[in-house]
């Protein structure tokens, strides 16, 4: 399963987001209404579905907590990952200390980025591609090299 596009939205004053019909129907083909919230990358939130989640958790419990990198982002990753049900209507809560960290103020941008949903806020998703958009010919060269 791979979630793309590109869609814009608005946060409700409640911090509840509706995830697009499309990515919306993916995330129910997996089984379920849940999904898991988390500190993205870049000042995003990434939102993965259940089963996806699951597959990440393995991967970083193989981490070495005696490492100082590992351990540190093991620490910020499960600390700001929270598990929410999508409602009959497709809106998931993002938790305040999210919508801080994203820097989320009213409008957003929600993307699908391969595995995982991502929610920016409008303005860092503009300046994001503002500043790597210019260069994805040459990013692409470099990870097919």
């Amino acid at each position: 399963m791979v979630y793309f596009g590109e869609y814009r939205s608005k946060i409700e004053s409640q911090g509840r987001v509706i995830i697009p019909s499309k990515l919306r129907s993916l995330i129910k083909e997996d089984g379920n209404n849940i999904v898991y919230i988390t500190k993205g990358i870049e000042k995003c939130l990434f939102v993965f579905p259940e089963k996806i989640f699951e597959q990440q958790v393995e991967k970083i419990n193989e981490l070495s907590f005696t490492k100082g990198n590992p351990r540190i982002f093991t620490r910020l990753f499960y600390s700001g990952s929270f598990k929410e049900k999508m409602d009959k209507q497709g809106r998931i809560l993002i938790p305040l200390q999210l919508i801080e960290y994203a820097e989320i103020k009213e409008n957003i941008v929600i993307i699908g980025a391969g595995k995982r949903i991502e929610i920016w806020d409008e303005l860092m998703w503009k300046e994001f591609c503002e500043k790597y958009g210019p260069s994805y010919g040459e990013i692409a060269d470099k990870i097919w090299e």
